[in-house]
């Protein structure tokens, strides 16, 4: 073993640790692999690591540009109002049962994701879907993860159906193979299909847990809140003492949002803070601490608190849950940082990530994109959230802007003209989807901000590391090292006959584990070299082996977080980690068993 091989292992255990235990977040993992290969490769000079000038050809590699392309495409398809269609169709359909309406839920969201990226499907739905639950009398857990689960399966019938495809398909071609085709998925695709939508509406009704999202739990009234705004009174026994000290911070009906001094707000931990004649403070109180209903006043503070304090606004309240969207410009930052409540003008009492509930220090938690928020604000400033692209209400569904027909029908020609010139090889897919971006920019569909917010930058750092890993892997001879590792560790199992087929399952089962805890980009990045080498060492066509890859990497159901519509309804859904591995590891199973089956006819080795 060399010294690059060593060191590229090094790189790949680090990569893995790090996607898995999320110390560092993937993309600054991804980068920092790139750079580490740069710097190394021109300090060493001449060996068999990639050189400099092949390291940075990543950047030139049409996989991430593609990608880049059809966030824009989906981002249009949103934006104009074409997703929404499946919405008033879905509104059609609360009179079936629960398994009828979950069949035509899973083949109508497949078969839209297999043309639009799979996150903004799910986030437009999962607003409706938890309303259609209710009038459906039906819990939103039960429909949920087969919400999310759609939207992956229908991801593996085309080329453009997901990142991990387009992928692929840049890396095989890069090998010297022809990529691969835009239907050409289908013939797998489709059945994984059918196959899950029968298991999800046999068995989802059992597997699924009964849950609801807090808000869902709690009656009108339990979600009324009032905020209070009220001052200090001079020579109040408040003066002087901490919040703490004096009793507020434990009040059991009222909770401190905010202490305003000379029209500042004060910064820091509330409860620590020392009181002033004076100050304002910002209270979120609780119906039931009405001290007399007869009172003209909507809201009266309790009487061992109205002699120190004294009211000088109040407004009515909802609490309500939202889900941060991906490219959410809060991501990344503090509530102090983005100043939450002045910006939004509503109240953050929790949030989930994860399966945890965070409620302390909420002001020095960063937000990410996914976590699940319970605020707290007026109806005025709830109306102004349902506007915001930030956040995505779940109890109440987006208002629709009045559909421009004109642009919808450019949006929709734009996508058919992509998939055509892509299908029929007039133009690579690449230049097929710069090529609809730039008349989705031109003819106004999207502006330039909203095509730029609308790219996941984080994803297309993780591949182009994760590209520059897998080029080191080739190169080094590391990925022909694991490719025999595999291929010896196997060799006396079963006759030399099925060999192709149990190193084919070998693959699968390390991508399907690995796309659980790792990105599915990275997973792909990763393994589609070893199952290459894998493949040459056999002396036998390797497309069979990058499709089951392929398939491998989308079919993510096992756990929350190794999807990104895991993730999304994962909160949402009020889920536990487990009941992904409940409904998740058979559908698993059945994937890869059918896969296996079926990949070996269609493209034979």
């Amino acid at each position: 073993m060399t010294w690059e091989i060593l060191f590229v292992f090094v790189l790949l255990g680090y990569s893995v640790y790090n996607f898995v235990s999320e110390k560092i977040s993937p993309d600054l993992t991804s980068l920092s692999v790139l750079g580490t290969l740069l710097f190394v490769s021109m300090i060493t000079g001449d060996n068999n690591l990639p050189s400099l000038e092949q390291t940075l050809s990543v950047f030139s590699h049409p996989a991430p540009l593609t990608i880049a392309g059809m966030f824009i495409v989906s981002a249009a398809l949103d934006k104009t109002g074409l997703i929404d269609y499946i919405t008033g169709y879905l509104g059609k359909l609360t009179q079936l049962s629960y398994r009828k309406f979950l069949f035509v839920m899973i083949l109508g969201v497949a078969a839209a994701s297999a043309f639009v990226n799979n996150t903004p499907i799910v986030i437009v739905l999962m607003p409706v879907v938890l309303s259609l639950a209710k009038s459906m009398n039906v819990a939103s857990s039960k429909l949920l993860i087969p919400l999310s689960y759609a939207s992956i399966l229908g991801g593996t019938c085309t080329l453009i159906g997901t990142s991990t495809n387009l992928l692929a398909s840049g890396i095989l071609k890069e090998s010297g193979y022809a990529p691969i085709g835009m239907f050409e998925l289908s013939a797998i695709g489709v059945p994984l299909i059918f196959a899950g939508c029968i298991f999800l509406v046999l068995f989802g009704d059992r597997l699924l847990p009964h849950r609801e999202t807090l808000t869902a739990i709690l009656s009108e009234e339990e979600r009324k809140e009032f905020i209070t705004e009220v001052f200090v009174r001079p020579q109040s026994k408040f003066c002087g003492q901490s919040a703490i000290n004096c009793g507020l911070i434990n009040h059991r009906y009222i909770r401190l949002i905010e202490i305003i001094r000379n029209g500042v707000v004060i910064k820091g931990h509330l409860k620590e803070q020392v009181l002033e004649a004076g100050d304002r403070l910002l209270l979120a109180c609780r119906p039931s601490s009405i001290a007399s209903s007869d009172s003209e006043e909507p809201y009266q503070l309790p009487e061992d608190l109205s002699s120190d304090l004294e009211i000088i606004v109040t407004t009515e309240g909802l609490v309500i849950e939202g889900i941060v969207t991906p490219h959410a410009q809060i991501v990344g930052k503090t509530l102090e940082e983005i100043n939450f409540r002045q910006q939004f003008r509503m109240v953050l009492i929790a949030i989930h990530r994860k399966g945890v509930n965070l409620r302390d220090e909420l002001n020095d938690i960063r937000l990410e994109e996914g976590d699940t928020l319970l605020l707290m604000g007026s109806m005025t400033a709830i109306d102004n959230l349902s506007n915001s692209d930030q956040i995505i209400i779940l109890d109440r569904l987006r208002k629709k802007t009045k559909p421009d027909i004109t642009k919808q029908v450019i949006t929709l020609t734009t996508v058919i003209g992509i998939v055509l010139l892509a299908s029929l090889e007039i133009i690579p897919i690449v230049a097929s989807v710069i090529f609809g971006v730039s008349i989705l920019l031109a003819t106004r569909c999207l502006n330039p901000s909203e095509a730029y917010k609308s790219v996941e930058w984080s994803i297309l750092v993780i591949i182009l590391g994760m590209l520059a890993l897998g080029q080191a892997m080739t190169s080094t001879g590391a990925s022909h090292l694991i490719a025999e590792g595999i291929a010896n560790s196997l060799s006396n199992i079963g006759p030399a006959s099925l060999q192709p087929f149990i190193l084919l399952a070998a693959i699968y089962i390390i991508t399907s584990a690995f796309t659980e805890f790792l990105s599915n980009n990275a997973a792909v990045a990763l393994m589609i070299p070893i199952a290459i080498s894998l493949a040459i060492n056999l002396g036998i066509d390797p497309r069979p082996f990058v499709v089951a890859t392929c398939i491998a990497a989308s079919a993510s159901f096992s756990t929350p977080i190794g999807y990104q519509t895991n993730t999304y309804v994962y909160g949402a859904g009020g889920y536990r980690f487990t009941d992904f591995t409940k409904i998740g590891l058979p559908l698993n199973i059945i994937c890869c068993v059918i896969s296996i089956i079926l990949i070996p006819r269609i493209w034979e080795f």
